[in-house]
C-alpha cells in the first residue's frame, strides 16, 4: 500500500473514531453524519490514490464511487451512499451543517451511516492491503 493511501485511510479512521465517541448522544447525530461521510469520502480517496486515478476534489460521494467503483470486489449500497452524501454541505453555517433534507438525522440514522462508513472502511482496507 503507498503511503498516501495509508494516510486517507488513517485520516478515514480518525473519522470513524469520532462517531464511536459520540454514537449515543441524540443531540450530536448531525456530527455523527458528518463524519461518517468524512470516512466514506477518504476512503474512497485511498482506493483512488492507491490505483493513481485521476483525483477529484470534491465531497460527492457518488461521484466518487463512480470513480473507484470498476476498481472494487464488492458492491456498495447506492441507496444508503445517496443518503450518506446528503450530510455533506459546502456550508459550514449551523442552519445546515450535517443536516437532511428533513432535518437532523435521528439516531438510527447516525447508526446506519456509522455503520455503512465503519463496514465500507474495513473493505476497502482489507482489499487494499
Amino acid at each position: 500500500m503507498k503511503p498516501i493511501t495509508r494516510e486517507w485511510l488513517t485520516f478515514a479512521q480518525k473519522d470513524l473514531a469520532n462517531c464511536e465517541r459520540i454514537l449515543e448522544d441524540e443531540f450530536l447525530t448531525n456530527i455523527v453524519a458528518f463524519h461518517a461521510q468524512q470516512a466514506v469520502e477518504k476512503s474512497f480517496k485511498a482506493v483512488i490514490e492507491e490505483y493513481a486515478l485521476k483525483f477529484i476534489k470534491t465531497h460527492d460521494v457518488i461521484r466518487l464511487a463512480e470513480v473507484v467503483r470498476p476498481h472494487l470486489p464488492f458492491e456498495l449500497d447506492d441507496e444508503l451512499l445517496a443518503s450518506v452524501n446528503e450530510v455533506y454541505i459546502d456550508s459550514r453555517y449551523p442552519g445546515e451543517f450535517g443536516l437532511l433534507p428533513f432535518g437532523d438525522p435521528t439516531l438510527a440514522d447516525a447508526k446506519l451511516f456509522y455503520q455503512f462508513a465503519k463496514d465500507l472502511f474495513t473493505q476497502i482496507h482489507e482489499f487494499l492491503s
